[in-house]
């Protein structure tokens, strides 16, 4: 029997497939987070020999869009289902047609957002249904009545189907106008079975992204029985249990609560953001919510990891894919924040790169990030005026990225003043409170913990006079010439 008049995506899943079974909220979600990660990198794969900005592929997802890479964003169509919608009455219909239109891709990434009713039992499950030529593929989250969760996925192509026509009555309930151009969108990427060399890349982009211990691990493929697993939790012999960890869950429910809201503004806004009918301080304000939103869901995002990584295996064990990449783009892409970031706390920043930067090994989705994140922190513990030095050299087979504050000439005649450090307040065991600024932020730890988990190795320095000194180092491409590189600033 279904919970409502139509089944949930959960319980079509069930009705094809036994794999899924209960489960703690925070093993269920560590599952729903790595199958993302795995199906991003699969679609990254899947459509890099498609040159152009084409459209390429369907998203369904729910509460919020959950692909944020910008090859994605503009190759993917992005439809998302939400409970609360923009419109405070649900069955309002949604002036969205022009939103998933091939145009609007090249300018904007395509999303729209579908409401969902209140007494719909869908409300409770997060969900991604992907559409390809090449494959299809739905994911569920589910939270049920006694604070369990379910997560199960499928590439069956008569699963995702039962799983779109679920989810297109929801929509001739709520949107009728809406679900004729939606269906004949689902239409053109019908569900057909995947290569197994799809399944195979897939399964094996799980186990990259996997960092968790064994027990997890089995539980996740349903291996084991799990009467066993509760009479006995350590899978194998004298290895170490992992505790629960009152203060890492707390963080990740937080990281988790906040970022949902966050990104669904920020959705909101996009689609506000592609009216030709806005006057341009309205357009102002809206890129600067956008951005806002943005900057905090990439913070949630650390401290989400952070906590992740507190609760897996050591953390050798966690750095997941490491590739060669190129430090120039990030970099292109990082200085301009890392300026503003500097300029709101009137910081004046300076940069010094090689001519030429070397490619290193790191996690591509993972290093803009945490390097941000590192920066942002930086500039909130130094005084106004304070000026920052970023120097780029290298030093052996690594590239050593520096951060320094620096003296200014005005300045020479302090230096025998030493630099007060910032006062810093631990906030359980992986947070620090700056009570000057109210700056809540990783603590030095799990900040290493990080760098860590994507090949690099961070070192602080207290050096008198001009106060902390933080130090990078990440790994080059053993093949990639490491001669004398020019300098530039």
């Amino acid at each position: 029997m279904y919970q409502w008049i139509l089944p949930s995506l959960l319980e079509i899943l069930a009705q094809n497939q036994s794999s899924a079974a209960e489960c703690s909220p925070a093993k269920a979600e560590r599952q729903w987070r790595v199958s993302l990660a795995a199906t991003e990198h699969l679609l990254l794969n899947s459509l890099a020999t498609v040159s152009g900005d084409t459209t390429q592929g369907l998203v369904l997802a729910a509460p919020a869009p959950l692909f944020s890479q910008p090859k994605l964003a503009q190759s993917l169509q992005t439809v998302t289902f939400t409970a609360k919608p923009f419109n405070p009455l649900a069955l309002m219909p949604f002036q969205m047609p022009d939103a998933i239109t091939p145009q609007d891709c090249e300018a904007a990434p395509c999303e729209s957002v579908l409401p969902l009713l209140p007494a719909d039992p869908l409300a409770a499950e997060q969900f991604c249904l992907v559409f390809t030529d090449k494959f299809t593929l739905v994911l569920v989250l589910a939270t049920h009545k006694n604070s369990k969760k379910t997560f199960s996925f499928s590439f069956e192509p008569e699963v995702v189907q039962q799983a779109w026509r679920s989810l297109g009555a929801r929509v001739m309930l709520t949107n009728p106008e809406f679900f004729s151009q939606l269906d004949a969108l689902v239409q053109q990427y019908s569900p057909l079975a995947p290569d197994y060399r799809i399944v195979a890349q897939f399964s094996q982009l799980l186990l990259a992204e996997l960092t968790e211990p064994e027990e997890t691990r089995d539980s996740f493929l349903g291996v084991g029985n799990k009467e066993d697993k509760e009479n006995n939790p350590c899978p194998m012999p004298n290895a170490p249990c992992p505790m629960p960890n009152p203060d890492v869950e707390l963080l990740q429910a937080f990281a988790h609560e906040v970022r949902t809201p966050l990104t669904t503004i920020r959705t909101m806004t996009r689609l506000l953001l592609k009216r030709r009918d806005l006057a341009k301080s309205v357009i102002n304000r809206l890129e600067i919510i956008d951005h806002e939103c943005t900057e905090q869901i990439d913070r949630m995002e650390l401290l989400f990891k952070a906590a992740e990584l507190e609760t897996s295996a050591p953390v050798k064990s966690s750095k997941t894919q490491l590739t060669p990449m190129s430090l120039d783009q990030v970099l292109h892409q990082s200085i301009p924040r890392w300026e503003q970031a500097a300029q709101r706390r009137n910081l004046t920043l300076n940069v010094v790169l090689p001519q030429q930067l070397p490619t290193v090994v790191s996690n591509p989705s993972m290093l803009d990030r945490v390097l941000t994140g590192l920066m942002e922190n930086f500039t909130r513990s130094l005084p106004p005026g304070s000026h920052i030095q970023v120097q780029v050299i290298p030093a052996g087979d690594q590239l050593k990225l520096q951060l320094s504050p620096q003296l200014l000439s005005q300045d020479t005649n302090k230096s025998a003043t030493p630099a007060t450090p910032p006062i810093r307040k631990a906030l359980g065991q992986l947070l620090m409170f700056q009570p000057e600024t109210g700056t809540i932020s990783l603590n030095m730890a799990a900040t290493k913990h990080l760098f860590q988990a994507i090949g690099g190795k961070l070192i602080v320095r207290q050096r008198p006079h001009y106060g902390e000194i933080l130090t990078i180092f990440l790994p080059l491409e053993v093949s990639n010439n490491q001669g004398k590189l020019g300098i530039k600033s």
